[in-house]
């Protein structure tokens, strides 16, 4: 079983979270169970980073287990970081009154991912949103077409390589 301390965290950046953060961190992988978890912190939040391929199961998990009760995803973001995307899941349990960051780093060149649509439906527009702007695939997502972008659209101009031209005032 992965447990807090053994995630290559200084005991500093976990000692920042408070004795709740740190006891939802050891619930998290109890819960998941042998599945490959690293787990920190984002400034004062716990987080835990997957394999992009566990991506859904891990977040059906935390969605459907009593001990974390992860039933709301509050927001979902991709940030480009040159070498890699990374996407971010933020969920809330009402229940437990818990809020965690899920991470996946995918690579720069590839980004693809399951759907998790099917666990929370509001990931649907950010998925469609993370496709237009960063090229992210979804894997199974139901309904891939532009949601911000029109068909056809080249590049993808959330990603820091996109070509913006500066603009003169006339």
């Amino acid at each position: 079983m992965t447990t807090v301390e053994d995630k290559g965290q200084t005991d500093g950046e976990l000692n920042a979270l408070s004795q709740k953060g740190q006891d939802l961190l050891n619930t998290v992988t109890r819960v998941l169970g042998s599945r490959q978890v690293k787990t920190g912190v984002l400034l004062d939040r716990p987080q835990i980073s997957v394999d992009p391929q566990e991506i859904a199961e891990v977040c059906r998990s935390l969605k459907d287990d009593p001990r974390t009760s992860f039933k709301t995803l509050l927001c979902m973001a991709a940030v480009d970081y040159k070498e890699y995307i990374q996407m971010v899941y933020f969920l809330l349990s009402m229940e437990k009154e818990y809020t965690l960051a899920v991470k996946v780093d995918l690579p720069y060149d590839s980004p693809q991912l399951p759907t998790i649509s099917g666990v929370w439906r509001a990931a649907d527009w950010y998925e469609r949103e993370a496709h237009d702007l960063f090229g992210v695939e979804f894997e199974g997502h139901p309904d891939p077409s532009p949601l911000l972008l029109y068909e056809g659209f080249e590049g993808y101009p959330g990603r820091k390589e996109f070509p913006f031209h500066e603009y003169d005032e006339y």
